[in-house]
């Protein structure tokens, strides 16, 4: 958040730069170009309403059991 760069690396090689979205001038670019557009409401989504699913057992239960 503080501007900060992060390179990720994969042995060696620099694969991605993780950049804050406030020091992208890259997405400014998009938007002028039309490529990718603002959100029309800033803000976040609310949920849909709809109960969340509960599990009937632990999941480190289901994950043993798919690993054997």
């Amino acid at each position: 958040m503080a501007g900060e760069e992060v390179v990720i690396t994969d042995r060696g090689i620099p694969v991605a730069r993780l950049i804050g979205v406030a020091h992208a001038p890259l997405l400014e670019r998009l938007v002028e170009a039309g490529t990718i557009a603002r959100p029309k409401v800033a803000a976040r989504p609310t949920a849909s309403g709809r109960r969340r699913p509960r599990a009937t057992r632990p999941l480190s239960e289901v994950v043993s059991e798919q690993r054997r």
